[in-house]
């Protein structure tokens, strides 16, 4: 299984559990806007339909802990939820391919609310390079690795070129100095190590949904 690590206190993390916490942290912050004062793993059990024997061990990585028949404080997990997952620090990223999916994504400023900063485009289209999409600036891919040696504090690259450019995409962002991929292309990037790779298919969600509607349709 692969794993994952907090940084701050190097608690070693199941993949599922990391995916699993955003989910506690979204329900915990609809809570908070109730003004509701605490919230058990029972209750949180009925809502995310997560078993509540899970809910408790994945929360038991944090430093948190529920108080008997009354449960957790919800502004106490709210914020050792997003301190632990990284959502309250600012973590700089570009976007790599400017389309649809890229502009969508350099345009989305609830972004920002779980920690990531777009701060700018690339792409080789002539057209679009020199332009701003949601008022971030579009510079020319081949001079990635020259601004990030003035912007070294950027260390994410969102990753929504096509297909057939996806390796050597990456290539060029690992060789600029860039330590994170999140890689949106169907394509299984290679990289060293050291390179953080987070794959988000749309794609194969699709095929998910549509497999699971025709054998619903035909069970």
């Amino acid at each position: 299984m692969k794993m994952a690590k907090s940084t701050e206190n190097q608690t070693i993390l199941p993949e599922p559990t990391i995916r699993r916490l955003p989910w506690y942290l979204s329900y915990v912050r609809m809570l908070d806007n109730l003004h509701v004062e605490y919230v058990s793993s029972t209750q949180i059990s009925k809502e995310l339909n997560v078993q509540s024997s899970q809910i408790a061990k994945d929360l038991s990585f944090l430093s948190v802990r529920g108080k008997t028949r009354i449960g957790y404080e919800v502004k106490s997990l709210m914020a050792e939820l997003e301190d632990f997952l990284g959502f309250n620090r600012k973590h700089d990223a570009v976007v790599i391919g400017t389309g649809s999916l890229g502009t969508a994504l350099m345009q989305d400023r609830g972004l920002e609310n779980y920690g990531l900063n777009i701060v700018a485009g690339f792409d080789v289209r002539s057209e679009v390079i020199g332009t701003s999409l949601g008022g971030l600036p579009v510079y020319d891919i081949k001079d990635l690795a020259e601004w990030h040696r003035s912007h070294n504090e950027v260390s994410i690259a969102i990753l929504t070129v096509p297909v057939e450019s996806a390796q050597e995409t990456a290539d060029m962002v690992i060789a600029s100095g860039m330590t994170a991929l999140w890689n949106f292309t169907p394509y299984r990037i290679k990289a060293p190590e050291d390179v953080v790779i987070a794959n988000t298919s749309i794609y194969a969600h699709l095929a998910i949904i549509y497999n699971r509607m025709h054998n619903t349709n035909n069970g």
